[in-house]
Parts: C-alpha cells; structure tokens; sequence
C-alpha cells in the first residue's frame, strides 16, 4: 500500500456520515467506500440506509447492497476488500475515502485482524443455542481454553464470547495465541486519517427516532416481508435479518407486538447500538474529532474540508 494517508469518516448511525462523506468526495475527486457491516447486503437498502442514486448524487460508492444476505462476512475478508478498493480506485487517478460505522471493521483496517479470522455459520448457530441453554457453561469452556483471553470477556458479551470460541473452533488456535502471533508478523494495515462525528447525545437521538420513522414510511415493513419470502424460498438462513430492526419488524409480523410498539423498540435498540458505537470509537486513535452540534450544517462539508486540507 501507498503510505498515503486514506480519509476515513466514522461515527455512530443516524450521525450524518454519507451526506457529509459524498459532499467531501465532490471536493476532492473522490469516490466512497462503505464500512458497515449490514449495508453490505443486497436487498436492504431501506433498513440498513444505503445511500440511494439521488444522494450519491453521481459519486461512485463500493462495497455497498453487493453481497447475498445469507453469506457472513469477516473483518478480516472485509478489510481485504477495502484495500483492493482502495488500490482500483487510485489507479483511475480518484481519491478513496471510507465511510461507516463498523467498530471491527475500522479496527481490522487501522491495526490488523490475524488471518485466521473467519466466520463458520454452522458453528455459529449451535453457539448460540449453547449460549441460549448455559452461558455459564460456555464462559467456563473458554476459561478452559484460553482463561487468558476470558478474564476480559464479560458472561453478558454474548457477541464477544461466542466469536471467541468460534475463533478457536474454526482456526485450532485461541484468540490470545492469535493476538500473540499478530504481534510477531505484524499483518498489513492501512494509513488512514480518522474523522469522527460526535454529536450531543440527545441530539443523536432525535436523528435516530426521525430517521426510524423515514424508514418505515418508505417501504423497511414490506423491504422484510420480502427478505422472509427469498429466505424461504432459498431454503438458507439470512444471518443478517438479526439485525436490530429486522428483528423487531419480524416479530411485529408475527402479530407479537403492535407497530407502535416495533417503532419504540426500534428507537430503544437503535439508541443502545450508537452508545456501543460512540464507546468503543473513543478506545481509538482519532485524528479529528469534528463537534458536529456546534456546526452551521450547511457548512459543514467546507468547514471539515479546510481543517483536514491543513487550512
């Protein structure tokens, strides 16, 4: 890689990312690279809020709505198709630049994810069901294993304690043997310049209820009811209608709870996620950190234009 510094927009959902990253790629002849890790999937563009044709506006994005819901991907994978991206896009004479909110995503581009990082679903699935019937039972099986890495994994980690375990399922080696390994052969990480969009908490969560209510009024209800129906007509399961949202449409589907009671639950889920999202940027090495409430948005695109141009 071109040890040239890649600008690299993170925040947490509902912050403002891709308006703002497509104003920023008009200024610089630039073209968008998505890190999320569901607007990846074809077929969810609403729920997921991929950006439409009207807001690119002309501007290319990749690594957006390409991959079939029922196929997982790892960090590891999607880093490597962010640098080939990245590689494809300057050779047109371009400027990449990143855009999402994937914590694990960033992180596996800015320090490295060992490559032994893979994803097994079948493996997956009968973890959770472990984790569903004992959690005691599976937190004391990685102490067992690796009680390195499981004196920082919390039993209610559900995420963090079964991909430990599928770690070392899938690969022969635990998480901490692999982290020993990754500091012996460093693996390739890319030079990004990091701006992050912080906002007020109770302005993020105005953005969050608006956009959940445009969500819905543009089709997210039907958008899973054909989702369901590709999902059994394919015969596979769709890993990623567990996502916050799809989950809850499902179920308001199932006549289990009614639609005001899905909105709320949406808003509640969405709420608790950008937490997650804002706690775990703050563990990295950010360049800029842009106060996006304190900002004229109309201005915005310039303002951030100038302070990473050195202005």
């Amino acid at each position: 890689m071109v040890k040239q510094l890649i600008l690299t927009i993170i925040g947490p959902t509902a912050s403002g990312k891709t308006s703002l990253t497509i104003e920023l790629a008009k200024r610089t002849d630039g073209e968008i690279i998505g890190l999320d890790s569901r607007q990846i999937y074809e077929g969810m563009p609403i729920g997921t809020a991929q950006p439409t044709d009207d807001e690119m506006e002309g501007i290319p994005h990749h690594l957006f709505g390409f991959r079939n819901p029922a196929k997982p991907i790892s960090s590891g994978e999607y880093a490597k198709m962010v640098k080939e991206k990245v590689v494809e896009i300057r050779s047109f004479g371009k400027t990449p630049i990143i855009c999402g909110g994937a914590g694990l995503y960033y992180r596996a581009l800015k320090t490295g994810i060992f490559e032994g990082s893979v994803s097994d679903l079948p493996t997956r699935d009968r973890l959770d069901q472990a984790y569903e019937d004992d959690p005691v039972a599976l937190l004391d099986l990685l102490r067992s294993i690796d009680p390195e890495y499981a004196e920082i994994v919390h039993i209610n980690n559900k995420k963090r304690l079964m991909r430990a375990l599928e770690i070392y399922e899938t690969t022969g080696k635990t998480p901490t043997e692999h982290f020993k390994d990754q500091k012996k052969h460093p693996v390739e990480t890319m030079n990004l310049f990091t701006v992050l969009l912080n906002w007020d908490r109770k302005i993020i969560i105005q953005r969050i209820e608006q956009r959940t209510d445009e969500m819905l009024e543009n089709g997210w209800v039907e958008e899973v009811q054909e989702l369901l129906i590709k999902q059994s007509d394919s015969k596979k399961v769709y890993p990623a209608l567990n996502s916050i949202g799809y989950r809850q449409i499902q179920t308001y589907l199932n006549n289990e709870m009614t639609y005001d009671e899905m909105r709320d639950d949406i808003v509640i889920r969405t709420r608790q996620f950008a937490r997650r999202q804002v706690q775990w940027f703050k563990k990295e090495k950010i360049d800029l950190i842009v106060e996006m409430d304190h900002l004229n948005q109309e201005t915005t695109p310039d303002v951030i234009f100038d302070l990473i141009s050195g202005k």
